[in-house]
C-alpha cells in the first residue's frame, strides 16, 4: 500500500502538470535548509538530502571530521562509526553519514508542504504569463468578478484575473456582476503577484477580430481587411477588398439582410459600422470614404513635402454637406483616419467661388483665363445669384460643377510637373536608407503591434516609407493618433538602427573596392628561364662583359615573351647566339677546334657543356680545363 505522501505528492504532480525532477529538487533543497537551521550547522559544511518519493522519508548525508574522541557530533564523527561506512576510515579524514535528526519529520513535512505550494504559485504563475502571451491581440472571454471606479476585474482561464481599466471601455456600458464580457488582450505583463492581463473593447483590432470571427471570407483570406477607423460606441468605417476575382467582400462582410454586421454591431453597443470597397485609385476611395454623402468630385495634392502632407480637396453638392462632414466632423474625421489622406471637404458653391478666385490671381492659369473668360462671367452671376437667396435651377448647379472641375483639373497639372523635382528629392531621400526597408513589411519592423498598426493605416506599409517620412517631417508621425512619446522612442531606435546599417553595408562595400587585386605574372616560364640567366650569363669564369650579357638577357627576356607557346630548350640556346659562342657538343672533331680560339686574344678557352634537368627546374654548365695530361670537367 503505498504512503499517504506519495498519494498526495503524485495528485499534485498530475492536477497542476508539473515536472516531478524539478519538484523533487525543490524539495531536497527545501530539506537541506531546513537540517542547517534546525541544527545550526555552518554554510560551509557539505550536506546532502534525499526524498523517497515510495514511503516519503527523508534522510540527511553530512560531511564528518573521523575523531577519536566526539566532542560537537554536528561535524565529527567517532572512528567506529565511519568504519562502519567505509570500511578503510582513517582519523583526521572526511565521510559523509547519515545524520538525520530524530524529530525531522515533522519539519520535514512542513518544509515540503511549504515548498510544494511555493513551487506550485510559481509554476502556476508562469503557465499562465505564456498562455496569455500567446494570446495577446486575440479576443477572449471572460466574467465580471467585480465592478470599481477604475473598471472591471474579469476572470478569464486558468483562474486569471484580468483588469480592463474605464477608458478600455465602450462608452455607455454598464456591466454587474457575473456578466459574460468578451474582450481583447491588449497589452501582458509580468509582475510578482501574477500576470497583468489589461483587456480592450475600444481597440481597433477588438472589431477586426470579431469581423474574423463573423465572416468566414476574411478568416479564410478570401476578403482582406485593408484598414480599420473607429470611434468606440459611435460610429466605424471598415475598408475591405477582395483577393480573389468574382467576391463582392461588401457583401460578404453585411451577409444576408445586414445578419452578420448586425451581430457586431450588437457586440459594440449599437455603434455604426461602414464597410466600404477598398480602390486603389486614391479619389474613388476617399469618394467611397465620405458615404454616406454623394461626392462631385475629389482633388488630391500629393505633395508629401508639403507642410500638410497629403491633402484631398472633396466636394460634395451643398445638400450633402452637413452628410460628408457628419456630427461633430465625425464622418470626415474617421474618412481621413481610414484614408490617411488629410481632407478638405465644401460644397458646390464655395469650391466654385474658390476655383474662379484662382482662375482671377493664380499665374500658373493664365493660360486658361482667356478661353473661359465667358464662363467666368457667367459664374460670378450665378454666385451672385446665389448670395442674394435666389435658387438656381440643376442645369445651373451642372454648370458651376464642369467650370469648377476644368479649373481644379488644370491647377492639380501643376503639381504634376513638379513630380519630377519630388522624385529627385525621393530618391536623394533614399539614398541614406537600406534597400531591404523597403521590401520589409511595417508589421515585420520590430515595432510594437499596436504601433505598426497604426502606421499601417496610415500608408506606411514599409519601413522605408516610414524612414522617409520621418526625414521629410516626423511631427507628422507624432500627429497621428495613438503615437506618443513611447511609441516614437521605438520608432527613434528603429531609424538608429537602420542608419547603423548604412554604415556597415558602405563600410563593407568601401573594402571590396580596395582589397587587393592578385595578377598572374604573363611571361612564361619563369622558371624555365632563370636559371638559364643565372648559370650562363653571370659567372665570373665566363669574363663576358657587362655591357654585353646586359643586352643580351633583356634581349632573351624580349624574345621568350613574344610567342604563344613555351619555346624548347635548344630554340632557347639558339635565342642567344652572343653568350654561348664557345659552347661546344662532346664530338671528337671539335677537339681541333679547341685551339683556334686563341684568336680572339683571350684565355685558352674551354669546352663547356650546358645540360637541363626538367625534374629538379636546373640547368648545369660544366666546363672542360686541361690540367696536366688530360682534360677534366668542372661544374
Amino acid at each position: 500500500m503505498k504512503n499517504e505522501f506519495t498519494l498526495a505528492f503524485n495528485e499534485v504532480l498530475e492536477e497542476k502538470g508539473l515536472p516531478k525532477e524539478i519538484i523533487l529538487k525543490a524539495l531536497e533543497s527545501a530539506m537541506i535548509s531546513a537540517y542547517r537551521r534546525s541544527v545550526n550547522a555552518s554554510a560551509q559544511q557539505h550536506i546532502e538530502a534525499t526524498v523517497d518519493t515510495e514511503s516519503g522519508k527523508v534522510t540527511i548525508y553530512a560531511e564528518k571530521e573521523v575523531v577519536d574522541e566526539v566532542e560537537n557530533p554536528i561535524t565529527e564523527v567517532s572512528l567506529e562509526d565511519a568504519k562502519k561506512v567505509q570500511a578503510d576510515a582513517e582519523i583526521g579524514g572526511l565521510i559523509i553519514v547519515e545524520t538525520t535528526p530524530g524529530d525531522f519529520g515533522r519539519v520535514a513535512a512542513q518544509t515540503a508542504r511549504q515548498v510544494i505550494q511555493q513551487r506550485i504559485r510559481d509554476a502556476e504563475r508562469q503557465a499562465q504569463l505564456t498562455y496569455f502571451d500567446k494570446q495577446l491581440g486575440e479576443i477572449v472571454s471572460g466574467v465580471v468578478q467585480a465592478v470599481g471606479t477604475t473598471g472591471l476585474t474579469v476572470g478569464l482561464e486558468m483562474k486569471t484575473e484580468a483588469s480592463m481599466p474605464r477608458k478600455e471601455m465602450i462608452p455607455g456600458e454598464r456591466f454587474h456582476i457575473h456578466d459574460r464580457v468578451r474582450a481583447l488582450i491588449s497589452e501582458v505583463k509580468d509582475n510578482q503577484r501574477g500576470p497583468q492581463i489589461i483587456l480592450s473593447r475600444t481597440h481597433r483590432n477588438f472589431l477586426r477580430r470579431l469581423l474574423e470571427n463573423e465572416v468566414p471570407e476574411i478568416f479564410h483570406g478570401i476578403v482582406e481587411i485593408r484598414s480599420i477607423a473607429r470611434e468606440p460606441g459611435q460610429r466605424a468605417k471598415v475598408a475591405v477588398s477582395a483577393t480573389q476575382p468574382g467576391i463582392d467582400p461588401v457583401g460578404a462582410c453585411v451577409g444576408i439582410r445586414g445578419v452578420r454586421i448586425q451581430a457586431i454591431v450588437r457586440e459594440l453597443h449599437e455603434e455604426k459600422i461602414d464597410v466600404i470597397e477598398w480602390n486603389p485609385d486614391p479619389s474613388a476611395f476617399i469618394a467611397k470614404a465620405i458615404s454616406p454623402a454623394r461626392v462631385s468630385g475629389v482633388y488630391l495634392n500629393e505633395q508629401k513635402s508639403s507642410g500638410g502632407g497629403k491633402t484631398a480637396t472633396v466636394v460634395v453638392p451643398e445638400d450633402q454637406l452637413s452628410l460628408a462632414i457628419g456630427r461633430d466632423g465625425q464622418n470626415a474625421r474617421l474618412a481621413a483616419k481610414l484614408t490617411s489622406w488629410r481632407i478638405d471637404i465644401k460644397s458646390l458653391p464655395e469650391a466654385t467661388s474658390d476655383a474662379l478666385y484662382k482662375l482671377q490671381n493664380d499665374p500658373s492659369l493664365a493660360a486658361l483665363v482667356e478661353p473661359e473668360k465667358e464662363n467666368a462671367a457667367k459664374v460670378e452671376e450665378l454666385l451672385a445669384r446665389k448670395a442674394e437667396g435666389r435658387p438656381l435651377t440643376p442645369e445651373e448647379y451642372d454648370f458651376m460643377s464642369k467650370f469648377m472641375d476644368r479649373v481644379e483639373r488644370k491647377a492639380t497639372i501643376k503639381t504634376n510637373e513638379q513630380k519630377k523635382e519630388e522624385e529627385d528629392r525621393l530618391a536623394e531621400l533614399k539614398q541614406g536608407i537600406p534597400a531591404g526597408a523597403f521590401t520589409t513589411s511595417i508589421l515585420d519592423s520590430g515595432l510594437p503591434e499596436h504601433v505598426a498598426y497604426l502606421l499601417q493605416e496610415a500608408g506606411h506599409a514599409t519601413v522605408g516609407d516610414l524612414a522617409i517620412q520621418m526625414k521629410i517631417n516626423s511631427d507628422n508621425i507624432l500627429r497621428l493618433q495613438g503615437i506618443g512619446p513611447r511609441a516614437m522612442e521605438s520608432i527613434t531606435n528603429l531609424m538608429a538602427s537602420l542608419e547603423a546599417q548604412v554604415v556597415e553595408e558602405a563600410a563593407a562595400k568601401l573594402a571590396a573596392e580596395t582589397a587587393p587585386v592578385s595578377v598572374e605574372p604573363v611571361v612564361e616560364p619563369a622558371s624555365s628561364t632563370a636559371p638559364v640567366e643565372e648559370e650562363v650569363v653571370t659567372p665570373a669564369e665566363e669574363k663576358v662583359p657587362a655591357e654585353a650579357t646586359v643586352p643580351e638577357v633583356v634581349e632573351a627576356q624580349k624574345t621568350v615573351e613574344e610567342p604563344e607557346e613555351e619555346p624548347s630548350l635548344e630554340e632557347l640556346f639558339t635565342l642567344r647566339p652572343e653568350v654561348l659562342e664557345n659552347v661546344a657538343t662532346e664530338d671528337e672533331e671539335e677537339t681541333d677546334e679547341f685551339g683556334e680560339k686563341k684568336k680572339k686574344g683571350k684565355k685558352k678557352s674551354k669546352h663547356v657543356e650546358v645540360t637541363y634537368d626538367p625534374d629538379r627546374d636546373t640547368t648545369t654548365v660544366r666546363k672542360k680545363h686541361k690540367r696536366g695530361s688530360g682534360f677534366e670537367w668542372e661544374e
